[in-house]
């Protein structure tokens, strides 16, 4: 454990009732790779639900961050009118969002909130939270990383997100 988790637990002690949605788009989905970040972060009494298909709406991923822990640029959202990034939608616990803002790294100040236009699965619009990078931290230095492209392709499938989605991600780091 370390100092994140006391600030994840405190936070979920103050948290009030009701759920948030989530728009998770990123690694989050390959479920070995959260399952181990889970494990070595201590949330194991904590699951992700299966959530729903969805389409964030004018965005697409941008490779802007440069990651230590993946070693080379990870993907985030940039605007992008007419253009749609895939993901799934989850209801997250408010006491459990703290959560997810760890797992994305808010609690760091690597990401930030960004409210996203979702169409699900019937077409149906809701609004969702997605994280991306903190426009203070944002850097197209350095390559692209192969190995969070691999769990982002992994992650993509696992998710049964449209193949046209799967097969338009990189297949390797540039």
């Amino acid at each position: 454990m370390d100092a994140h988790y006391d600030i994840v637990m405190n936070a979920r002690k103050l948290a009030g009732e009701g759920t948030r949605l989530y728009f998770g788009y990123s690694t989050v989905l390959d479920r070995a790779a959260f399952e181990e970040w889970r494990a070595q972060h201590s949330y194991e009494f904590f699951s992700l639900p299966e959530g729903r298909l969805g389409e964030a709406l004018d965005f697409s991923l941008v490779y802007d961050f440069q990651s230590r822990w993946w070693g080379g640029r990870v993907a985030g959202l940039v605007a992008a009118p007419g253009q749609s990034v895939w993901g799934r939608v989850f209801e997250i616990a408010a006491k459990d969002w703290p959560i997810v803002q760890h797992k994305e790294g808010f609690v760091t100040g690597m990401c930030v909130e960004q409210l996203v236009k979702v169409r699900s699965e019937g077409g149906e619009l809701v609004e969702a939270t997605a994280f991306t990078t903190n426009p203070a931290r944002a850097s197209s230095d350095g390559p692209v990383s192969a190995r969070f492209v691999e769990a982002l392709v992994r992650g993509a499938t696992a998710a049964k997100l449209p193949q046209a989605w799967v097969d338009s991600l990189p297949s390797h780091a540039k």
